[in-house]
This record gives structure tokens, C-alpha cells and sequence, in this order.
């Protein structure tokens, strides 16, 4: 954070943002300089970031960057997403979408399908609008790479949702309501980013 400093008051940057980063992370970056966006997964199939990492970017007044907000890509296509991804999708790895959590997830998934029927809108784009309605402090980034898709996704800014559609929809998709986790093992996320005391660094 010390060098990106230097490159912000050099005017080679403008911003400094961190991704996957830890609460403590966070803090301590931020004191250095100061952070305009954390990038992290946010969904309603993701929603630990709400235990620290989301209190802690709004208390610093830090933006969010939510990443994956359609579970990639769970809420457009539901369960049989699997069947339509290549073998070298990386997706077809993912523990949530392995057989043994699946058929425990798609209950999720339908639940969700059936309140965005009643509101006249997709589940994509009701997944979509939950994100979007966390707050002006949110700007979600779906991985889109079609024309049609983007525009769809666009429709989403068109789903209004009350109070009581925000907490049906945090009942059905409650923290622990998904079974596996959002990466294999080898994967590092936020919570394996602590960044060591700088009393433990060797020159």
C-alpha cells in the first residue's frame, strides 16, 4: 500500500482498490491510504461477506465491488448449468455445483424462481436486483459476454423489491442454506488474506 501511495501521488494512479481481502486487511491498507473499492463475492448463494467484510468497507466508507452476483451463473440457468459447461469450464469444479451438493441447492434455486414468477421477472434478474438493492455503496459486475445477456441483466434495474420481498428472499437464501463451498481447497479467499505483522518480515 506504501508503493501504490507513491504511485497515486505521483499521478501514475488514481485509486487503490483490494479484492478478497480480509477485514484486518482492509483496516490496515486503508490507514495507509485510503481504499475506494473492495472486490468480493456477494450473491445470495454468497453471503459471508455480511459478517465483517461488508460492515467493515462501510464503517471506512470503502465502495463494494460485488463480483459473481449471479452465482455464477446458478441463477440464470439453475441446476442444469452443469450439463451446459464445457469440460474445461473451471465452474464444473466448483463444490456447490458437484452432485452431492446440487440436489440440495436447486431447492434454493426453485424457491427463488417461484417469487421472481410473481414478480413478472427472471430469477436471474431477480438475484440481480437483491444485489442491487443492497445499497448505492454496491456496484455489481456479472460476468456477461453476450449482448442479449447484458441487456437482460440490464433489465434487473427495473425490479423493484419491497422490504418484505428483501427478507422473503434473505429467509430462502439464508447463510447457511448452501451446501459446499465457493472454491476447492486451493483456492485463497479473503479468509486465508490476512497479511502477516510487519514485526514478522524478514529484510
Amino acid at each position: 500500500m506504501g508503493e501504490l501511495k507513491k504511485l497515486v501521488e505521483e499521478g501514475k494512479i488514481k485509486y487503490v482498490g483490494l479484492s478478497e481481502a480480509s477485514a484486518s486487511t482492509i483496516r490496515r491498507a486503508h490507514a495507509v491510504h485510503p481504499v475506494t473499492a473492495v472486490q468480493l463475492e456477494w450473491s445470495l448463494q454468497s453471503r459471508d461477506v455480511e459478517e465483517e467484510i461488508i460492515p467493515t468497507c462501510r464503517e471506512l466508507g470503502i465502495g463494494i465491488v460485488a463480483y459473481s452476483p449471479l452465482g455464477r451463473g446458478f441463477f440464470s440457468h439453475g441446476p442444469k448449468m452443469l450439463e451446459k459447461l464445457e469440460e474445461s469450464d473451471a465452474r464444473k469444479h466448483l463444490p456447490r455445483l458437484q452432485p452431492e451438493n446440487l440436489e440440495h441447492n436447486k431447492i434454493m434455486y426453485e424457491r427463488i424462481n417461484e417469487l421472481a414468477t410473481k414478480k413478472g421477472c427472471t430469477t436471474s434478474q431477480l438475484a440481480l436486483a437483491w444485489v442491487l438493492h443492497q445499497g448505492n455503496d454496491v456496484v455489481p459486475i456479472p460476468g456477461t459476454t453476450k449482448i442479449e445477456n447484458l441487456e437482460h441483466n440490464i433489465g434487473a434495474l427495473s425490479v423493484k423489491l419491497t422490504v418484505e420481498d428483501m427478507a422473503e428472499l434473505e429467509s430462502i437464501a439464508s447463510p447457511d442454506s448452501i451446501k459446499g463451498d465457493r472454491y476447492g481447497a486451493t483456492v485463497k479467499t479473503y479468509k486465508d488474506s490476512d497479511t502477516p505483522p510487519l514485526s514478522s518480515w524478514k529484510a
